[in-house]
């Protein structure tokens, strides 16, 4: 073929291929485009808890909290339930979160059904729709009640119980002192005679220094011993027979839930948890807080995990503020473990310290911290209910007394265990009024303080 015809064709047929190259590239690079679209956007089911000037808090289904930064409040309001469509992959590490907020749409539900943003597969998720049917009948000050483990005055018991609706009552050592064990039961009965809902009734039976029911010999004939002393006696198998035989005088004596055991990891008589702990390493303590845990399982009575995220050598925070300085890694390796393992094992309840942890929040002590509750739920799974120490105790003090109750709601506390429960009570009113709370901020916490008396057996379908 002549040179002068042959150039042209190829000339042309070079121009087809680079055009057909480019179309196909172009086509790739949109499509590539709509999967990295696809890809980078995610949806969150949640709740609004928080909005501050360009800021939106938000708790998942699983209850943990996370905060966005918005060009604007999107025209929300704290309580709606909404799916956020966002960019990116959360971290929970971060206090604010990084991600481009594309939009939310409004959750509906249909009357008489569980709000779709309060659902999980958790512990409880069992009782949810009995526990919802119940809550809808409530007034707002009988759910305020069920959120509070009220420690027991020394007078107007009855009468302050019928006013505060409480969820629970704490008892100490004082309301045992002396009683006979007819008397300890009439006593208990008439609280939950006098109660709305069946009340979570509480003590701390660690067994050892910690004793409110085995002091008085009338009740118990020889005291509980500390989980050191059963353990060096007889192993686990020691502590197997105790949780069981402890969990039948308790029971019948009319109380449900043992703030017990203490699970945190100190191996040093210079301690101040040591003497209340079992005084081993974290893989024994894991198998110290399964034990319990299982052992539980048999009886009526619940136990508690504390004092998350674990106590390690740190100060009494009865009396004053305690920090614990160290790392994340160093806490996350040994103290969280006994916790891990006691949730595995079914764990109902875990009660959250007052130390400050400067190595997940510098800023709050554990129980008043978003953070450290994030790490409960979301890293270890948790979907049982949490406990607040004490919010009269020392470590809480003038610095953060003031704002104490509505921080612990706003942390992600479930109950919370209040000495001054009229202060509380007027707290929680003030938040309402204020709109720093709401009042499904508050229906959430009790619909799952209700799912756990359903799970427990304290309520029936039969009592709604």
């Amino acid at each position: 073929m002549d040179k002068k015809v042959l150039i042209p064709i190829v000339l042309v047929c070079l121009v087809i291929i680079a055009f057909l190259v480019l179309n196909y590239n172009e086509n790739d690079n949109k499509n590539l485009e709509k999967d990295n679209s696809k890809v980078e956007t995610s949806f969150l089911t949640s709740t609004v808890i928080g909005i501050d000037d360009k800021y939106i808090t938000l708790q998942d289904e699983s209850n943990v909290i996370y905060t966005f930064l918005v060009t604007d409040t999107l025209g929300l309001e704290v309580g709606n339930s909404i799916e956020l469509e966002y960019k990116g992959v959360l971290n929970k590490e971060l206090s604010v979160q990084e991600n481009e907020v594309v939009g939310y749409k409004l959750i509906e539900t249909k009357e008489g059904n569980v709000p779709l943003a309060w659902l999980d597969n958790g512990i409880f998720s069992k009782y949810y729709e009995l526990a919802y049917n119940t809550l809808k009948d409530m007034t707002v000050d009988e759910v305020i009640g069920q959120i509070l483990l009220a420690r027991t005055s020394d007078v107007n018991q009855v009468n302050d119980l019928k006013k505060y609706h409480f969820g629970g009552y704490l008892l100490f050592k004082r309301d045992f002192e002396g009683k006979t064990k007819n008397e300890v039961i009439n006593m208990i009965k008439e609280y939950q005679n006098n109660a709305n809902i069946p009340l979570l009734i509480a003590a701390d039976e660690e067994g050892g220094t910690v004793s409110r029911i085995s002091s008085n010999k009338n009740l118990v004939s020889t005291p509980f011993k500390s989980p050191q002393d059963l353990y060096k006696s007889g192993g686990l198998n020691a502590i197997k027979e105790d949780t069981i035989n402890k969990s039948k005088i308790l029971s019948e004596l009319g109380i449900n839930l043992n703030l017990a055991p203490v699970v945190d990891v100190s191996t040093s008589s210079s301690d101040y948890m040591y003497k209340r702990s079992l005084g081993e390493d974290a893989s024994k303590t894991s198998d110290f807080a399964t034990t319990v845990i299982n052992a539980s399982k048999s009886g009526k009575v619940s136990y508690t995990l504390k004092h998350f995220p674990g106590y390690g050598n740190n100060l009494d925070t009865h009396s004053s503020s305690s920090v614990d300085s160290r790392s994340k890694e160093s806490i996350m390796n040994n103290d969280i473990l006994p916790f891990k393992a006691g949730i595995k094992a079914g764990a109902e309840a875990v009660l959250v310290s007052h130390n400050t942890v400067t190595s997940i929040d510098p800023s709050k002590p554990a129980s008043l911290s978003k953070d450290i509750h994030n790490l409960l739920r979301s890293d270890l799974g948790f979907t049982g209910i949490i406990i607040t120490d004490d919010l009269a105790m020392g470590a809480i003090g003038e610095k953060f007394s003031k704002t104490a109750v509505k921080d612990a709601i706003l942390a992600g506390n479930d109950l919370l265990i209040v000495s001054d429960y009229k202060g509380a009570v007027s707290d929680i009113k003030e938040a309402l009024k204020e709109g720093s709370i709401t009042e499904e901020m508050l229906s959430k916490l009790a619909f799952r303080v209700i799912a756990w008396k359903y799970y427990k057996g304290l309520i029936t379908p039969n009592q709604k």
